[in-house]
């Protein structure tokens, strides 16, 4: 297909635009590689991390899908699953209804300190994780609750509350509040206005939001290290215990679907960033 120059571009624009151009697609090319790489020796027959001569030569008796049955015949891995969903749900409620009220608050003109408020809301995303773990930890243990899934459920909130609140606060920026002060004036109350007009308005940045705070969660290690207990052991930590115990294709069976699960995510959050600036022309129309 020919490019179509702007008439004011030189050969040296020309030159260097297509040297950014292959530029950029080597560097993609090389952080996506490594990813790339594990898909297929999640396939391996053989219990090793590295390509067999039956492989390399594509012969189908050297890909098998026994490691993604290992993780459905393992209890530890079943166990860790179920762990990382029901934490990653429920953690992600708390953090999308705080971080969403916390974004409505934040967008008003009333709201005094609101620098102080946001470096307060922001430190999870700024402060090292270990530093935050290590704290969490001592707190918890004051409280009893190290240990717990109460505990470890508030920890990762407290991880995905700053990604809720910076999604929904980018949609309140293009939101039209006259919608919301017209609801008031229809005789609706504070509460109705908000969930009838505010809330399907900025839905796409509440659903966005919530999505980055369920990834931050199933994702996380580091936490899950210092709180969690043996029954509470998340995929990421199931991993890294494997990392250190039992080496096999098992976890690449694993990472290859978090891959998947990944990837998923991203196809969402494409559509619901096209559906918000669909929203956005018409609110502006």
């Amino acid at each position: 297909m020919k490019r179509d120059w702007p008439a004011y571009f030189t050969f040296w624009h020309k030159l260097g635009a297509l040297s950014l151009s292959w530029f950029s697609f080597v560097v993609l090319f090389f952080l996506i590689l490594p990813i790339l790489i594990i898909v297929p020796l999640s396939f391996n027959v053989e219990p090793f991390f590295s390509f067999t001569e039956g492989m390399l030569r594509l012969d189908p008796a050297a890909y098998s899908l026994r490691w993604y049955r290992e993780i459905l015949a393992n209890p530890n891995w079943i166990l860790a699953i179920q762990n990382s969903f029901m934490i990653g749900i429920a953690a992600t409620v708390i953090a999308t209804v705080l971080g969403t009220l916390a974004a409505v608050g934040m967008t008003s003109r009333y709201m005094p300190f609101k620098n102080l408020i946001m470096a307060v809301m922001l430190a999870p995303m700024i402060v090292p994780l270990i530093i935050m773990a290590a704290g969490m930890f001592f707190f918890y243990t004051r409280y009893n609750i190290a240990g717990t899934y109460i505990g470890i459920i508030m920890a990762h909130a407290a991880l995905g509350i700053p990604f809720v609140m910076i999604s929904v606060m980018a949609t309140l920026s293009g939101f039209d509040r006259a919608l919301y002060h017209a609801g008031l004036s229809m005789g609706a109350t504070p509460v109705r206005a908000f969930m009838d007009i505010t809330v399907p308005l900025i839905r796409p940045g509440v659903i966005s939001g919530a999505l980055f705070a369920f990834v931050t969660s199933f994702d996380e290690v580091v936490i899950v290290i210092f709180l969690a207990g043996p029954g509470q052991r998340t995929i990421p930590r199931q991993m890294f215990a494997g990392l250190r115990e039992q080496i096999n294709p098992t976890i690449l069976a694993v990472a290859t679907l978090l891959i998947f699960v990944s990837v998923l995510f991203l196809i969402s959050l494409e559509l619901l960033r096209r559906r918000s600036e669909r929203l956005r022309g018409i609110t502006e129309t």
